[in-house]
């Protein structure tokens, strides 16, 4: 991981909350890469957002994508080839450092190189308030999900909405 690379995702983020006028919370706290030490963290600081995931994936024939989902949700790979009209596979921690400098489990869904594209899963809306890591593993942001499509419309990135399951 590089560190100033952590430091101008964080950074990107920041300037996309103001730039994009969304109210936010933060937090700083003992690195989270894994579920157990965020589930640990998240009852000590009195969390109620719905933690995402923020999963990064090689498209066949080139490039890269972001699916943004909860954390409980699992890929539908066959959803998002409908959707691409590519199929995609996860990236290896290396892959993914080398693509966008994030460290494996705190993959922030914002602040990546702009042709990424981004991929949202319907189910992140259906929640009140969402919270992600912004690259850094010792930070966590939380928003409102009513505000995610503001966030969306400030980006660079292709962004493609994942139909949900009466769509599909």
């Amino acid at each position: 991981m590089q560190p100033d690379k952590l430091d101008e995702i964080y950074h990107a983020n920041l300037a996309l909350f103001s730039r994009a006028g969304v109210s936010y919370q933060q937090w700083q706290h003992e690195p989270i890469l894994d579920f157990e030490a965020d589930e640990r963290i998240g009852k000590a600081l009195g969390w109620t957002a719905a933690p995402t995931k923020s999963l990064f994936m090689k498209i066949k024939g080139g490039g890269h994508c972001l699916l943004l989902t909860h954390r409980d949700s699992r890929l539908d790979s066959k959803l998002v080839k409908q959707v691409l009209g590519k199929r995609v596979s996860v990236c290896t921690h290396d892959e993914m450092i080398s693509a966008i400098g994030c460290a494996p489990g705190a993959v922030c869904p914002f602040g990546l190189p702009d042709d990424i594209t981004l991929l949202i899963d319907p189910v992140v809306y259906s929640y009140q308030d969402l919270m992600f890591t912004p690259g850094k593993p010792d930070h966590t942001f939380a928003f409102a999900s009513a505000d995610l499509n503001h966030l969306l419309a400030a980006l660079p990135n292709p962004v493609l909405p994942l139909p949900t399951e009466t769509e599909a």
